[in-house]
């Protein structure tokens, strides 16, 4: 029995909705891929898992209607992959490359007559994008994560001494800006990642006996 026209709008409404929840938080945070993406995504997955409905009807016994919806799954990657961008050491985009994997799947479910997982699963990606977020800001980016100014000696050599100096306290940079200042200085900017057990106080003790540091400040 084929669906109704009734049961096929109701189907690509709820994946525009759905969608649309999703790409609203995306959109509030001016992520690469937001509210018009997130819905046109879902809507084409839910027509996708339609039409692979009605071509297993059509076709009877020995038709796989899962081998056209299953393309969607990998064909989102190429999507994905468009919203994730290296700045210096880090990488952002990709939770949004997730959201997009995560509403093609809800599109599917939409599309299928599933409504309760795709309810359900809009639910929690809404609940970890927004917050589990805040979560992660508190526990892992203000307390492990820090940035320290550092004004050092324009002289070979002096950046490596200070990587050195930090590797030795197993601390991490994430990401480095340097700024070239009068008088033979330069002026760096460190993002570093502080390990759980390391006293950031000692962190910055240790760098200040670096030989060619200015002034540190954090």
């Amino acid at each position: 029995m084929f669906l109704s026209d009734k049961d096929i709008l109701l189907r690509l409404i709820l994946a525009a909705v759905l969608g649309g929840i999703i790409g609203i938080e995306r959109e509030s945070l001016n992520r690469p891929a937001g509210f018009r993406t997130h819905i046109l995504v879902c809507v084409g997955s839910a027509l996708t898992m339609l039409v692979s409905i009605s071509m297993g009807k059509s076709f009877g016994i020995g038709a796989d209607p899962g081998r056209i919806a299953a393309q969607v799954i990998s064909g989102i990657g190429f999507l994905g992959a468009g919203t994730i961008i290296r700045e210096g050491a880090n990488i952002k985009g990709l939770t949004t490359a997730a959201s997009l994997w995560t509403v093609a799947a809800i599109g599917l479910a939409a599309g299928s007559g599933y409504y309760m997982g795709a309810v359900f699963t809009t639910g929690l990606a809404i609940l970890t994008l927004i917050t589990l977020s805040k979560v992660e800001n508190l526990v892992f980016k203000k307390k492990h994560h820090f940035i320290i100014n550092i004004i050092i000696k324009d002289k070979p050599g002096q950046l490596g001494k200070i990587g050195t100096a930090l590797g030795e306290m197993a601390v991490n940079i994430k990401n480095i800006r340097m700024f070239r200042e009068e008088k033979g200085l330069i002026s760096l900017e460190l993002l570093v990642r502080v390990p759980v057990n390391v006293n950031f106080n000692k962190v910055i003790n240790k760098l200040a006996e670096v030989e060619g540091v200015i002034d540190i400040d954090a």
